[in-house]
């Protein structure tokens, strides 16, 4: 199916790895030009590098969490692109604690990537997208965030304050020609998964750990977990003029895991 975004621009935050850069791959499959923003500049220049043979790809060093370098990431959109088509938040910190473990430190930890990083990001990109009377923006948000889930109790709280900053926003700018919509991932094989399942395995043992992945998998209809890929291909479709009418959803592509 041809969606129609040759051409157009994107801008993918958290885009040098994992979920962003699966994206990343699908857009650029579509002719898409792409501004990849990461924390890490390095994997950001060599993310863009690798799909430069494709399509015209910009990788840059952005923190959301600091308005300063998100007024850059958009100035530089400006210069290099001329704006921002379609923009897709992917950038996140998960942190794997008990509640009462936490700390304040913590909390803000994810809360000023998660939430707050998003709403600077939203601000900053939307007057273009209003001003041109045109926009696309895809949230990444949780499943845990929908049911709950322990040791991501912050985690969760941040991107359930995503969800109802989209649904809000999608409100307020339906009329300029801009949808926002959430993509809500179940388990995928991303490498902050990875790294979390390692760190429980370490702490669990080997036996109990095997225990667990077993458990996790009957969870899922589908029999798997997801990959980045997938994820990316539902994320193609809401940026496309094929999703115009969809607006302040959020969209769950977890292999059946919840069903809400």
């Amino acid at each position: 199916m041809d969606l129609q975004l040759k051409g157009k621009v994107a801008l993918i935050t958290g885009g040098a790895s994992g979920i962003g850069f699966a994206v990343a791959q699908t857009l650029a499959n579509e002719g898409m030009s792409l501004l990849i923003a990461d924390i890490n500049a390095a994997a950001a220049e060599q993310a863009a590098a690798r799909l430069s043979g494709d399509t015209k790809a910009v990788g840059i060093g952005v923190n959301i969490s600091k308005e300063a370098d998100v007024r850059m990431m958009i100035e530089i959109a400006k210069q290099r692109f001329g704006g921002v088509d379609a923009f897709i938040n992917s950038a996140a910190v998960l942190d794997d604690k008990l509640f009462i473990e936490s700390t304040e430190a913590d909390w803000s930890r994810v809360m000023d990537v998660c939430l707050h990083g998003a709403m600077l990001c939203l601000h900053a990109v939307l007057p273009g997208m209003v001003e041109r009377g045109y926009g696309r923006v895809v949230c990444l948000a949780s499943d845990s965030a929908r049911i709950g889930q322990a040791r991501l109790s912050y985690y969760a709280a941040a991107k359930a304050g995503v969800i109802a900053l989209i649904k809000s926003v999608a409100q307020e700018v339906g009329g300029n020609g801009v949808t926002l919509n959430v993509v809500s991932p179940g388990s995928t094989n991303t490498p902050m998964r990875v790294e979390r399942e390692r760190s429980l395995k370490e702490q669990m043992g080997d036996e109990k750990y095997a225990r667990r992945v077993k458990a996790v998998q009957k969870l899922y209809p589908t029999g798997r977990l997801g990959e980045p890929e997938d994820i990316a291909s539902a994320i193609a479709y809401l940026i496309s003029d094929r999703a115009s009418w969809v607006t302040g959803q959020v969209l769950s592509v977890n292999g059946g895991f919840v069903m809400p």
